[in-house]
């Protein structure tokens, strides 16, 4: 581990180019970090926020996952061997701490998607709000899928308007079950990825898992987008948010509204992009450590 790792660590964004060497550094330095107590709270939680961007980056320039994992591993390794007194370890520190310093302090985060950008908010306060969103338009519904709650509490919420005034009965939320698969199923036919269609991002049902939704209620006014005046708000188990955040960011989710009618119950489904939802995540820790 010489300067170069240091010079490269400079920048907290994520460019294409690059992506796997700076995933790798991003380990080595979260690794480290770990083991040599290298940095204070806050900074170590945006190092471990720039490193799932990046290793999002590396998966979405076309990156396999036998690569990564072996890029993870080699990092892992160049850690675990370094000693904590490096002189070049101590380098790549100090550079660290001073790009990452500004970003510990950052109260917004745009991550951007084919589809849709995730839109991050860790600012401190009382008051209950969307802390990680991605808004979802599906027929004429809308939805706001993520992590909402009070400070330091981030649950994972679909919160959905009907605007024909149908009340769901229940929901849940479809992904690929990463037990069955070894990894995303991405029906492109030929196109650009960035163009495919987020309903063929999901595996068939054979391959899918589901969480449904453990609570629901009227959504309140700190939720809902200021221009619609009512809606159903879900929330999903604690392990549906990490099962999410494990999944390729080329992958989309689902969202199905259960709803009883006279001739059985139907369904209305809401994609998402998975996108960055494990670097949002990431990103909101830095405010609770």
């Amino acid at each position: 581990m010489g300067l170069t790792l240091a010079a490269t660590l400079v920048a907290p964004g994520v460019a294409t180019a690059g992506a796997v060497d700076l995933f790798y550094e991003r380990t080595v330095m979260t690794v480290a970090d770990s083991r040599c107590g290298l940095f204070e709270g806050p900074v170590g939680a945006a190092l471990a926020a720039g490193q799932a961007q990046a290793r999002g980056a590396v998966l979405r320039a076309g990156t396999d996952r036998a690569t990564l994992k072996a890029v993870e591993a080699r990092a892992r390794q160049k850690a675990s061997v370094t000693p904590c007194d490096s002189e070049d370890l101590n380098i790549a520190a100090t550079r660290v701490r001073q790009a990452f310093d500004g970003y510990a302090q950052m109260g917004r985060m745009t991550y951007p998607g084919d589809h849709a950008p995730w839109l991050a908010d860790r600012a401190s306060g009382e008051a209950a709000r969307w802390r990680l969103q991605q808004q979802v338009s599906f027929g004429w519904n809308r939805m706001v899928f993520g992590l909402a709650g009070r400070d330091g509490a981030n649950a994972l919420m679909a919160v959905a308007s009907f605007p024909d005034g149908q009340a769901p009965y229940a929901a849940r939320l479809v992904l690929r079950d990463a037990s069955v698969t070894l990894g995303p199923y991405l029906d492109n036919r030929g196109e650009a990825l960035g163009r495919l269609p987020l309903a063929r991002r999901l595996p068939p049902t054979g391959a899918q898992t589901a969480f449904s939704a453990e609570a629901r209620s009227y959504a309140g006014r700190d939720l809902l987008p200021k221009d619609l005046k009512s809606g159903w708000a879900f929330r999903f188990p604690a392990k549906a948010a990490a099962a999410v955040a494990a999944l390729d960011p080329r992958e989309a989710v689902a969202v199905e509204f259960l709803f009883a009618d006279g001739q059985g119950d139907s369904v209305r489904r809401a994609y998402v992009e998975v996108g960055d939802f494990a670097a949002g995540r990431a990103f909101l820790q830095v405010a609770s450590r």
